[in-house]
């Protein structure tokens, strides 16, 4: 597998360009962390709330149990100290799932947050690199042999914009089909360096 081309300006683009990316994928995961974090401190109240009302509970309870041993009327007066304290517990408990929702939304933000650029960067930046380096590597398996500078050739004359064709003469097609070297040799030399590949080894 060829990662990056003969050329220097070729290679030099590729190198750049990787480093883009891998670089603006860092970026974005930091992103998608630190919008994490803003969206977690949302849940900051729901943690005093719960907090609160679990301390708020607890001492009821103890109070309530105080009270309840008061001979006679111990049994009524524990009563609203026991109701109170389950309504300081349903409080803790809202504070509890209002932190869970936060942390779910906290999660759910981040990954939309990196969802867009790591789509980018899979199903564009990714397909275009290893459609190169497949290229790249069986150009450079069979730029040495004649067979495969015809390939070449063949594949600049299939490829290649016209106006470039154009370049090395009106009549190349035809010198290609009669098997002309030259013609061989500037079509595969076309192809070669529109993938950023050294000439072939003559």
């Amino acid at each position: 597998m060829k990662l990056y081309a003969d050329r220097i300006p070729t290679a030099v683009r590729q190198l750049l360009t990787d480093i883009f990316v891998v670089l603006w994928v860092y970026a974005w995961v930091r992103a998608g962390l630190w919008v994490q974090d803003m969206v977690q401190k949302l849940g900051v109240p729901g943690a005093k709330l719960e907090s609160a009302g679990g301390g708020i509970a607890d001492n009821l309870s103890d109070a309530g149990g105080k009270v309840g041993k008061v001979p006679l009327v111990g049994d009524q007066l524990v009563k609203p100290f026991t109701g109170a304290a389950d309504a300081a517990r349903s409080l803790a408990e809202a504070g509890r799932q209002q932190q869970e929702v936060v942390d779910t939304m906290a999660i759910i933000v981040a990954l939309i947050a990196v969802a867009v650029p790591f789509a980018l960067v899979l199903f564009l930046w990714l397909p275009l690199r290893l459609r190169w380096m497949r290229r790249a590597a069986v150009a450079s398996a069979v730029r040495d042999q004649p067979a495969g500078r015809d390939l070449l050739a063949l594949r600049a004359l299939a490829s290649q914009p016209l106006n470039k064709l154009a370049k090395l003469g009106p009549d190349i097609a035809q010198s290609w089909r009669n098997g002309d070297a030259s013609a061989v040799d500037s079509l595969a030399e076309l192809e070669l360096k529109r993938l950023g590949l050294k000439s072939a080894r003559r």
